[in-house]
């Protein structure tokens, strides 16, 4: 008889719940409960976006599923595009619209069924087959696993709600999975690596034969995903009072940070790049260097401007529509369609570059770059009644491959950067705050109502002219940036009115 052999196991993993826990009982509730709920936005000089807005909401919540009664999955779940497979990548995604769905079931459940499928030496695979959950990748194919996103919308989900319990349960089999990446994906420097296929930019020809395979090159986005999740993995252990569990975290993340700058920076392009085993640099700027603004001690200050540069140079990123997935002076730039990733506007890599430039204080640039994205996707919308994967980087038309989008990515996208980016609103319910940047340039008053507070009620916030009118059901700190003015004030549990005089 022929043995297998025994991968060790990580202790971590036989502690988690998710493994035994069996399929969550509550229903997929019906949109028609779900919307009430939700955040309203009131943009009265843009109702077309306003009413995209909702569309795009009913568009998430048909594309979820929920399981088979024989299936290894354990929550609902975005339906893959035609013919694939369970994302790990878009459910980290999607699941950061989830601090804005108060109910029993909020989106971050569907990332249940990765850590359920996780297996003893702390892999977890990428793609989950949708009738019966099973893995579809062998843990060390190249192509098996990543991009390593889901501590990203945990922490995410926790900051909006301040559901602490969440992050108790998700910690362990996130560490343990933090480690499989680290002892499995490194070169002996420490950067990671991954392919094309398995970061989510499958066309792109960053590195030469990289579509499935990493070619021993070292990929700037794996490499700082991997320090950022160092960083929130750390903030969740701090959160847990159990900061001894990871001191090898921050041991890497001060590892990353060094062997990044000092290795994968291109001084003569001002960019993060891909490198390969002769130390030679990329020819293509990837979209993806830009996971290195969400951390905030990834980019150097001196470095800072110039990198974010490429996001106002017209021939660079800055092209008609924001933002091309490759820079428009690297080689296979494709102008006229995008090419999949050779250049076409991919909505949630857009969004991705947005928050990492909220977290660069670099808040009006993500403003500016979401008002002209919305604009393109609702003329597109307008003109088809389609959200596509993919737009072209200078027409307003999708982009080529044509594919309408099943997934909700695209329309999850368009929700936050509305929320985020056009009104400007971000909330820390842990530290009951909330701050309104209000970057619209109208007379018209505008903002938001029923804003979810964590599980403590909502809020209004519509302002115009000289006055704010507020109503909240919790005390809140809310700090108003209007124009050159910053108002910030402690506000108890009712309805008040506030002059920006």
């Amino acid at each position: 008889m022929t043995r297998r052999f025994a991968f060790p196991v990580e202790p971590l993993v036989t502690n988690t719940a998710f493994r035994s826990r069996g399929r969550t009982s509550c229903r997929l509730p019906d949109f028609a409960d779900v919307r009430p709920r939700l955040p309203e936005p009131v943009l009265p000089q843009h109702a077309d976006w306003e009413q995209l807005y909702w569309v795009a909401w009913e568009s998430v919540w048909r594309s979820l599923r929920e399981p088979a009664a024989d299936s290894l999955l354990v929550s609902a779940y975005p339906t893959p595009q035609s013919g694939g497979a369970i994302d790990m990548g878009t459910g980290a995604f999607i699941a950061n619209l989830s601090g804005y769905v108060p109910g029993s079931f909020c989106l971050i459940e569907s990332l249940d069924n990765f850590y359920a499928n996780q297996h003893e030496d702390g892999f977890i695979c990428r793609s989950l087959d949708t009738p019966t959950g099973a893995d579809c990748h062998e843990p060390f194919e190249p192509n098996s696993t990543g991009p390593n996103l889901m501590a990203w919308a945990e922490w995410r989900h926790f900051r909006l709600t301040g559901d602490k319990e969440r992050v108790a349960a998700v910690f362990q089999p996130l560490l343990a999975y933090h480690r499989w990446c680290r002892a499995n994906r490194t070169w002996r420097s420490g950067l990671y690596w991954t392919t094309a296929y398995a970061g989510g930019l499958e066309n792109q020809p960053r590195v030469p034969g990289g579509r499935y395979h990493h070619n021993h090159w070292a990929w700037i986005d794996a490499s700082a995903q991997a320090a950022l999740n160092c960083l929130l993995l750390e903030r969740m252990a701090t959160l847990l009072d159990q900061a001894e569990t990871i001191s090898d975290l921050v041991a890497e993340r001060d590892t990353l940070i060094r062997r990044i700058n000092d290795e994968l920076w291109s001084e003569e392009n001002h960019f993060y790049q891909d490198i390969g085993p002769d130390d030679g640099f990329s020819a293509v700027k990837s979209i993806a260097a830009y996971w290195m603004l969400m951390d905030p001690l990834l980019v150097p200050k001196e470095r800072l401007s110039p990198f974010v540069q490429h996001l106002r140079d017209t021939w660079s990123f800055r092209v008609e529509n924001a933002l091309p997935s490759m820079a428009a002076d690297s080689e296979a730039y494709n102008a006229r369609t995008g090419n999949g990733w050779r250049g076409a506007i991919w909505p949630s890599l857009t969004y991705m570059v947005l928050r990492g430039l909220n977290v660069a204080d670099q808040s009006l640039l993500a403003h500016n770059l979401a008002h002209n994205h919305v604009a393109m996707v609702s003329r597109v919308y307008e003109e088809t009644g389609q959200f596509w994967r993919n737009y072209a980087p200078e027409e307003s038309r999708p982009g080529e491959p044509a594919e309408i989008d099943q997934t909700g990515l695209t329309p999850a996208a368009l929700i936050a950067m509305i929320l985020e980016n056009i009104l400007g609103l971000s909330v820390d319910w842990p530290l009951r705050r909330v701050t309104w940047r209000r970057f619209l340039d109208t007379d018209q008053a505008y903002g938001v109502r029923n804003l979810p507070l964590g599980g403590d009620g909502s809020l209004d916030l519509i302002a115009g002219g000289e006055l704010l009118k507020i109503r909240t059901d919790s005390p809140i700190t809310l700090t108003v940036h209007d124009r050159q003015e910053i108002i910030q004030t402690a506000i108890p549990a009712g309805t008040f009115e506030i002059s920006l005089k």
